[in-house]
């Protein structure tokens, strides 16, 4: 019979260099120590855990990243679809205003980056591992309204079933959107002949309606000058969004650019010396992942801010020839129609009490998130 050592860090400085190499976090940007540690340092209200499960051998075999994070209910069910009683039980049940909760994730991503697994183990006892972790770590958190495990891909669903074991409820969230790049695509132009004539022109049109911003990629010392302009408008995009937990401080951007230099991009686009907004993203092995954005939404529609930031994530791509772009989750009509695809994700959630759990679930099972059209703008 398998023995697990289970390890709990408050810090990401504590844990041990080897664990890193164990698991093979050179293949992972979001498991590696400088990536935690961005976040760390500039985020100070979010209670940072890590939680290590190690085999007989004394072999890492998997890391959970675990946040603990104050934030609203109003916040939290904003733009999920959910009826008006339902909104109001779960108030009710949440202490209403503000609950803390801990997250089995990384609330400021979408995607499966929270669970660092070794190849060849059972990814099932894993689960079963990190489920009796946390009900540790909760029972040593008050207060604590709940556990929230996040983003799983179908794909992984037959081992993350296991929480339903202590209790959690299964929840479908907002999905990923991906697009896929031909290797054949050498240039924006290959691009856009590949997609309809209805959206080529959207494209063309993007870039028409924005051709009075100008644009340059920031160093860490624009990050300090465009400190509060940036602040602000990643806001914008908060105040817009479906799901939020957490307002990251961008801080965290210029940790994140000295440590991964040139595969850190912020792009910023002007008007008129205004800084009008602004797209990031980093390169991870053979994806551009699409980090936050910020824009002003009053100028939104006469200089197509946000269309133009999209074309200019293609456009990003194509020039580090990856194999796919992440845009992340919300905005999911608008990013079908330069060519992103819907990517699942489920989580899990449950309240720490387990008579409030129990009479919650079926509230759980009629939260559905947000339909939209998926558009689909290649010709073949």
């Amino acid at each position: 019979m398998n023995s697990f050592v289970t390890s709990l860090y408050p810090t990401v400085d504590l844990i041990d260099p080897v664990v890193f190499k164990e698991l093979n976090t050179d293949n992972n940007v979001y498991f590696s120590k400088s990536f935690l540690k961005a976040f760390e340092l500039s985020n100070p209200q979010i209670e940072f855990k890590y939680i290590s499960i190690s085999d007989s051998k004394k072999n890492t075999i998997a890391l959970a990243l675990v946040q603990v994070i104050n934030l609203s209910v109003e916040g939290t069910l904003k733009n999920i679809k959910v009826a008006s009683l339902v909104r109001k039980l779960l108030g009710l049940f949440f202490c209403n205003e503000h609950i803390k909760i801990l997250f089995c994730g990384n609330v400021f991503l979408s995607g499966e980056h929270g669970i660092r697994c070794s190849d060849g183990v059972s990814k099932d006892e894993i689960m079963t591992q990190i489920g009796t972790a946390l009900d540790a770590v909760a029972a040593n958190t008050k207060p604590l309204h709940a556990i929230f495990i996040k983003d799983f891909k179908k794909g992984s669903l037959k081992n993350t079933q296991r929480f339903l074991n202590f209790g959690y409820s299964e929840i479908n969230v907002e999905p990923n959107l991906i697009v896929l790049l031909d290797p054949k695509w050498k240039t924006f132009e290959d691009y856009k002949n590949n997609l309809k004539s209805k959206y080529r022109i959207k494209a063309n049109k993007a870039d028409a309606t924005s051709s009075d911003l100008k644009t340059r990629l920031f160093t860490e010392h624009d990050f300090e000058t465009y400190k509060e302009e940036l602040q602000a408008l990643y806001q914008n995009t908060i105040d817009n969004a479906s799901f939020n937990a957490q307002v990251l401080n961008l801080n965290t951007y210029s940790h994140l650019r000295a440590s991964f230099k040139d595969d850190f991009i912020v792009k910023a686009y002007f008007l008129d010396d205004k800084l009008v907004g602004f797209l990031t993203a980093l390169f991870n092995k053979n994806t551009l992942d699409a980090h936050f954005i910020g824009l002003d939404y009053q100028l939104n529609k006469s200089h197509a801010i946000y269309p133009r930031i999209l074309n200019d994530y293609v456009r990003l791509g194509i020039e580090k020839q990856v194999s796919s772009i992440d845009l992340g989750r919300t905005a999911s009509e608008i990013k079908t129609t330069i060519g992103a695809k819907p990517i699942e994700l489920s989580c899990y959630i449950k309240h720490k009490n387990p008579f409030f759990n129990s009479l919650i679930k079926p509230f759980f099972r009629r939260i559905k998130i947000k339909e939209f059209k998926q558009h689909l703008p290649f010709k073949n």
